[in-house]
């Protein structure tokens, strides 16, 4: 059976210009801004509203994902795309605008369900972006399996919302194993630094948590762990900054690939490649082409289509049982397992 894929390409809001006069006061300009910033919010939550009611129509699932703006989450949508054609099942996938969307991920989410989706799966921007629009989901019978990013656990049980499954790689395991290859290569008091995704992201802090304990218990220095939102430019600044403060630095872990490629970026910037690692997280291929060139020194990959594909296994599975979930009761982790890739294996991984 033929599925229909649904991308929720959320256009850019209109641009407002505004033309201000010499005589303008201060506070009038900022209550112009503040009025284009909402004006912008709403523009973008009607958009992600109408995206998801031109949907299939045929369709039983749903899933919802992050972004297609990364390797990583374009991986996962065809890792859904190729798993509902071996099952035989139709379903729609949206993604939200961005990482920062977390006003129009919840809006998809919302429109979703109205539709009626008999399961709906959902890799949340933050652990409580959409636990509202879940409960909801709840309460109208619908199925919903946690992708990737781990929802609040207590906050959704107090909305009364509930998941069947949560499929994820083991992020402490993904830090813990970032952190120890570089601990391995480095001498007790030697100094490092993390570079943490979004603050209050599930899956950052698991990961920044596996590296720091792996970091302490080989006894090495770690003179920075600060949040970069995910962001390339962001992470390059804050990399930049930690060379400037700490000459001495030994090697960065990053908690995905691109900021761990604006971390190899400000090692570049300071001259000092081969002097300081930089260990990623998510084996994007500009990650592992960086690697082969010499540059990156090693990403933890996981195996995001099959993260895709487990989570499509399980809804499918969940909704022919009736399998709805309990109210306070939160699943076991279906672990995807990652892999080290770095100069001697990136090859492999090109092809």
């Amino acid at each position: 059976m033929k599925k229909r894929m649904v991308a929720v390409a959320l256009s850019t809001v209109m641009a407002l210009g505004l033309a201000a006069c010499s005589s303008e006061t201060a506070s009038t300009e900022a209550e112009t801004t503040a009025a284009a910033t909402e004006a912008a919010k709403a523009e973008e939550t009607e958009a992600a509203t109408e995206a998801a009611a031109e949907a299939s129509g045929d369709a039983e699932y749903a899933i919802i994902l992050k972004t297609q703006a990364t390797d990583f989450w374009v991986k996962m949508w065809n890792g859904i795309e190729a798993e509902a054609d071996k099952l035989g099942v139709k379903v729609d996938l949206y993604a939200a605008q961005s990482e920062q969307d977390l006003e129009g991920q919840l809006a998809i989410v919302e429109s979703a369900i109205e539709k009626g989706y008999k399961g709906i799966g959902v890799a949340p921007l933050s652990s409580v972006n959409v636990l509202p629009a879940i409960a909801s989901a709840t309460e109208k019978g619908i199925t919903v399996v946690n992708v990737d990013a781990k929802f609040d656990a207590e906050q959704l049980a107090s909305l009364g919302g509930t998941c069947v499954a949560f499929v994820s790689t083991d992020n402490v395991a993904v830090g813990n194993k970032g952190g120890s290859y570089i601990a391995e290569r480095l001498q007790a008091g030697d100094q490092v630094a993390i570079i943490q995704g979004k603050s209050g992201d599930q899956s950052s802090e698991d990961r920044t948590n596996g590296a720091t304990q792996a970091f302490e218990d080989a006894g090495l220095e770690i003179v920075g762990s600060q949040s970069a939102d995910w962001d390339r430019q962001t992470a390059m600044d804050v990399v930049s900054t930690f060379i400037q403060q700490y000459p001495e630095l030994k090697a960065v872990y990053c908690c995905n690939d691109g900021m761990a490629m604006g971390a190899v970026q400000a090692v570049i910037n300071a001259d000092k490649l081969g002097e300081i690692m930089v260990v990623g997280t998510d084996g994007d291929a500009e990650a592992v082409q960086s690697i082969a060139d010499g540059q990156m020194t090693a990403t933890v990959a996981q195996d995001p289509a099959q993260i895709g594909a487990t989570s499509l296994d399980l809804l499918v599975e969940a909704v022919e049982a009736g399998n709805k979930g309990e109210v306070g009761v939160f699943p076991e982790t279906t672990p995807v397992e990652s892999v080290m890739i770095d100069a001697e294996n990136a090859a492999e991984f090109l092809q």
